[in-house]
């Protein structure tokens, strides 16, 4: 029996599904799909029920997660403690975070931590909240960097900061004369949005929603470089994360506050309860938290 056997049933247990739970350990499909039939034979008996469309465990299986789980989580803290008595000399620490948070809060950070800990690897992965919180369940990441809401109770949530959201607008709109705008202000305009998935369209467009405002959604992109470019192009408006304003640039959309309440997003960390941040994610924290 092999630790990687251990982390596959996991994950497949956790996926539901044996192409992404090896997406999710970054095997392919037949190597993860081989390492737990092998499990399987060692143990005689079968740990999943293999159906077209979906994975469940089995009896066995279930009880097995439960162990499984414990050995991992121990070997973990087993790791992490051992790490941390070199002091941060040596060790790798992989950090979740979402597309609209990395480049612009992280390069600093990664830069000031890799300064001060020479020895650490970090590893960033970039994803939806909704995948963030997979990858922590599976100990894929030691920490991830999101926005509320989170709405699992096995996840312990820290806030880091606050930030507004800016109304983003064409150089030349008509909303670009006003020194701040209200939400009654995006009525009847055309609103550019983060595709769904993403949490920050979700939270634009609930905040329209609790003021009774219904904006008309003219495009959902994955990436605010995007959503800014067809700012600039005329092609609607938007609220962007003030850390993402690009108001250095000579081409850059307006940008203008809102009058209270101003909308804004809630930056937090989160991990799975049972598996609380190791000395290396808490330095991290703690120079994102100064920025």
């Amino acid at each position: 029996m092999e630790m990687h056997q251990l982390r596959y049933v996991v994950a497949v247990a956790r996926a539901g599904n044996f192409s992404r739970a090896a997406e999710q350990c970054h095997v392919s499909q037949p190597s993860l799909s081989q390492q737990i039939q092998k499990l399987e034979g060692e143990l005689g008996e079968r740990l999943f029920d293999r159906m077209r469309r979906e994975t469940k465990l089995t009896p066995v299986g279930e009880a097995f997660l439960r162990r499984a789980v414990r050995i991992l989580e121990e070997v973990d803290a087993a790791k992490r403690e051992a790490i941390e008595m070199t002091g941060l000399l040596r060790g790798v620490l992989t950090v979740g975070v979402l597309p609209t948070i990395a480049p612009y809060l992280l390069p600093p950070v990664l830069s000031q931590f890799a300064e001060l800990h020479p020895g650490m690897e970090l590893v960033v992965q970039e994803d939806t909240t909704a995948r963030l919180l997979k990858a922590a369940h599976a100990y894929e990441i030691d920490v991830a960097v999101a926005s509320l809401p989170i709405q699992d109770d096995r996840i312990e949530v820290r806030e880091l900061f606050s930030e507004e959201l800016l109304l983003a607008l064409p150089a030349h709109h008509r909303l670009a004369r006003k020194q701040a705008v209200s939400v009654k202000d995006l009525e009847k305009e055309r609103l550019i949005v983060m595709k769904e998935g993403h949490c920050l369209g979700d939270q634009v467009l609930s905040f329209c929603d609790r003021r009774g405002v219904h904006a008309k959604i003219s495009f959902r992109g994955a990436q605010l470089e995007t959503i800014q470019s067809l700012v600039r192009s005329g092609l609607g408006i938007s609220l962007i994360p003030a850390m993402a304003a690009l108001s250095d640039r000579p081409d850059a959309p307006a940008y203008r506050s809102f009058t209270s309440p101003k909308p804004s997003r809630k930056i937090v960390a989160l991990w799975p309860r049972q598996r609380p941040p190791g000395l290396a994610a808490s330095e991290f924290l703690k120079l994102i938290s100064k920025r």
